[in-house]
């Protein structure tokens, strides 16, 4: 029997988030610097103890459906999320933000993250509050961003971000040089911006952008705005410690966006038939719902998302072990090629 979250639990879950989030946000001000892989990788792995604990607890106190979106829904918006890192990565490396003050840039990005999430999470639930056909536009939405998502290319991404950068220096005198953290800087007497005005703001729009894809996606899980917040806050903290765990891998991860696209696509999917089992269409059957359409539960919703997370990660780390192999045998076939022509 499944029961519904009471207050108390919802409003403790809160203030304990809110709390962490507080005192990783003091850490990184207080002490910026490079973490190490052990760092970054107790960190990660305390998060995620968090999230499973949190689903453990959603179980015992409203039932296995509650703890099963939660969980799905976690999944989805952490897949999500270490494609965003990609993103962060180019944007780090094309305003060469210095690797020590990375993680301050990293935490503006994450605090915009929740902040446009939060208003989108509002703004979905009431719009399916009111207008039950709107799963039809988030189902299409998410199909169309699963095809874009599969198909895209990183110049796209370059070419935005180099057209925000020149509309910025036009408009507003931005130094060559970081001066720290700090956004202005005196420069001959005068102040000016450093890059790093416009690296927050190409995070923030980095964030705005990914907020608009993930929220359809998650509401294709979970109706709960509870549930769907928490989802997000999770899968965003030790983001910023998954940044610098992973590093350059995340680039290297060649099929990570076919696996995204698809769990996108087959939330997509969901959403449509959903709305057609729940919403009447008055020009098909004369005006019925739509039987035959069916019900993916979130059992099943689990299972593919993490059979495709798995698929797309194993099939990258075997594409990247062969790759360097060929660069192995390449290499000692060149040293072999240039010791035979010195002995001639």
């Amino acid at each position: 029997m499944e029961l519904a979250l009471p207050l108390w639990f919802e409003i403790a879950a809160f203030v304990g988030l809110t709390a962490i989030l507080i005192t990783d946000l003091v850490i990184v001000y207080r002490r910026p610097h490079i973490p190490s892989t052990k760092e970054s990788s107790l960190w990660v792995g305390f998060y995620v103890f968090l999230a499973l604990a949190f689903a453990a607890l959603m179980f015992f106190i409203a039932g296995p459906e509650h703890a099963g979106q939660f969980v799905a829904g976690w999944l989805t918006e952490y897949s999500l999320s270490v494609d965003n890192l990609f993103v962060f990565l180019l944007i780090m490396a094309q305003f060469s933000v210095p690797r020590k003050y990375q993680q301050e840039v990293l935490m503006v990005g994450i605090i915009l993250a929740l902040v446009f999430r939060g208003a989108f999470i509002l703004l979905g639930a009431q719009l399916i509050e009111s207008f039950s056909w709107i799963f039809y536009l988030f189902g299409a939405f998410l199909i169309y961003t699963a095809i874009k998502q599969a198909f895209s290319h990183d110049d796209d991404v370059e070419q935005r971000e180099s057209g925000l950068i020149r509309l910025l220096r036009r408009r507003v005198h931005i130094t060559d040089h970081y001066d720290g953290a700090k956004i202005r800087t005196m420069v001959d007497g005068k102040k000016a911006f450093t890059p790093i005005l416009v690296v927050f703001i190409a995070i923030g729009t980095t964030d705005l952008l990914f907020a608009i894809d993930s929220i359809p996606a998650i509401f294709g899980i979970t109706q709960d705005p509870f549930i769907v917040f928490t989802a997000n806050v999770f899968a965003l903290m030790g983001l910023r410690q998954l940044y610098f765990l992973l590093g350059d891998l995340v680039d290297k991860l060649e099929y990570l966006k076919y696996g995204i696209a698809f769990i996108l696509g087959f939330i997509g999917v969901k959403l449509v038939a959903h709305a057609l089992h729940t919403n009447e269409l008055p020009f098909i059957n004369g005006g019925h719902h739509i039987e035959w359409a069916p019900e993916i539960g979130t059992t099943t919703s689990l299972g593919v998302i993490v059979a495709a997370m798995t698929v797309a990660v194993v099939a990258s780390l075997i594409k990247l072990r062969r790759d360097g192999r060929k660069v192995e045998v390449d290499a000692a076939d060149d040293t072999s090629s240039v010791t035979v022509e010195s002995r001639d």
